[in-house]
């Protein structure tokens, strides 16, 4: 498929690269924004495994209720196409720093209100309903944050950086979910499991707020990026971005789709579902599970920086590769290894396990975002992220647990996991195409580095 984007016009050179601080601080904004988002996402991602099964799907068969509470898992992923359509599109039109503040408010305020629902118990089937649609407003609001906060602070620094500057909020998932897990892990531990079902579990939630309101300053006092400045001072916004996307980067939206998928399913293993075998098969407690859950998203702080820093210095496709096809063998040797096993080797499996999402995950956000030109990227990004994930994430705590029911066995959910690991090898490699540095150049304020020919 050809390559069909405009070319930009010749640079101006009249703008000065931002200055350090202003570089630091839209870091800081990405990062603890979509950290802060994770939380509220992640305190329901360990929700739908623990409580909502019984206070919101009541069921005599645990399968079921499983089932059922991961469906609205899905719901999260599966509204973020929309999220993407909508907020991802604007962010081309009417500029970054605008949609990062819509997204943080409207997944903060439906944790917030998740956190109040009255339960099965109290309302009957209206506490579900309820409990689906806040968390399709979750899924909107991540599908809008997914491609725009890795413009923030990418387009603030050195192309040549980029996958550094982009792992800003490739880390705050994993802090997120360290926080939402580590939340959890308290209160499951300090109080009994009737009081923990009654009232303990709203605390998460409801501490959001708090959370919510640091981003928010945060975010409000930063300014928006210098492309996006370039491209609105020339009159150069899209006015049709998500049909020009489609029209000139169809190739380039297929490669960001395709990077999605396979760590998704593997980030789901570890973090989600794990949740459920560790506890109904592997013979751990749930307070055992979620410790090493914390202790993988505490490894990934370390590793995704690391990942994302060593993907600037190597061919980052190359990268992303190795790790998939690592991340696809890994769950064969996991899921065997940790039934009846100690508690050791439970959180070494699932470090293991999130260390090799983490060297995708890492330069995930530079990966497809230099997959689309400058003044498309915030729509191109934004749609790659969410179309992954819808087929990734979204589905993934459903089919494991339904694989898991159906024969009773791990080994066909670690083939879920290599199918989806390389749906993203096949994506990447056939697809993907290498930065091309010269193509912002006429955005970019100051002297652009030429770009490293191994780079991709």
């Amino acid at each position: 498929m050809e390559d069909q984007r405009p070319q930009p016009p010749e640079p101006s050179g009249a703008t000065a690269r931002p200055p350090r601080r202003q570089l630091a601080r839209a870091f800081t904004a990405s990062l603890t924004g979509t950290a802060l988002e994770w939380y509220d996402f992640g305190i329901y991602s360990a929700s739908a495994a623990l409580v909502f099964p019984v206070l919101f799907f009541p069921s005599g068969d645990p399968i079921a209720s499983w089932l059922l509470a991961f469906s609205t898992y899905a719901v999260g992923y599966l509204s973020r196409p929309l999220g993407a359509f909508f907020l991802g599109k604007l962010g081309d039109v009417v500029g970054r720093k605008q949609i990062i503040v819509v997204t943080l408010l409207l997944i903060g305020v439906a944790t917030l209100l998740i956190g109040v629902l009255p339960t099965f118990a109290t309302v009957g089937v209206a506490a579900p309903i309820l409990l689906v649609l806040l968390r399709f407003a979750q899924g909107v609001g991540v599908g809008g944050e997914l491609g725009v906060a890795p413009l923030l602070s990418s387009e603030f620094g050195d192309p040549a950086r980029r996958g550094l500057w982009c792992s800003a909020p490739q880390m705050g998932p994993a802090a997120g979910t360290l926080l939402a897990n580590g939340v959890l892990a308290l209160l499951t531990t300090a109080m009994s499991r009737e009081a923990f079902l009654s009232w303990g579990w709203r605390v998460g939630f409801l501490a959001s707020a708090l959370l919510i309101a640091v981003g928010l300053w945060v975010r409000l006092k930063l300014e928006d990026t210098p492309i996006f400045r370039a491209i609105r001072e020339r009159g150069e916004q899209p006015t049709a971005p998500v049909r020009e996307v489609f029209r000139t980067e169809l190739r380039g939206l297929v490669a960001a789709s395709s990077a999605r998928v396979g760590p998704d399913v593997v980030s789901a293993l570890f973090v989600v579902f794990t949740l459920v075998y560790g506890t109904s098969k592997a013979g751990f407690t749930s307070g055992e599970v979620l410790v090493a859950v914390l202790a993988g998203s505490a490894g990934q702080l370390v590793f995704v920086p690391i990942a994302a820093a060593l993907s600037d210095r190597i061919n980052r496709r190359l990268q992303y590769v190795v790790a998939a096809v690592a991340a696809a063998i890994w769950p064969f040797v996991f899921l065997p290894a940790i039934v009846g096993a100690s508690l050791g080797v439970l959180v070494g499996g699932v470090v293991i396990g999130l260390g090799l999402h983490s060297f995708m995950y890492g330069p995930q956000g530079a990966l497809i975002t230099e997959q689309f030109s400058p003044r498309l990227r915030s729509t191109g990004s934004s749609l790659g992220f969410a179309i992954g994930s819808t087929f990734g994430g979204a589905v993934a705590p459903l089919i494991f647990t339904a694989l898991l029911g159906w024969q009773d066995s791990w080994f066909p959910v670690a083939c879920y996991v290599a199918v989806a690991c390389a749906v993203t090898i096949v994506g990447v490699t056939v697809f993907g195409r290498n930065h091309d540095m010269a193509e912002e150049a006429a955005y970019q304020p100051g002297p652009v580095m030429p770009a490293r020919s191994a780079q991709g």
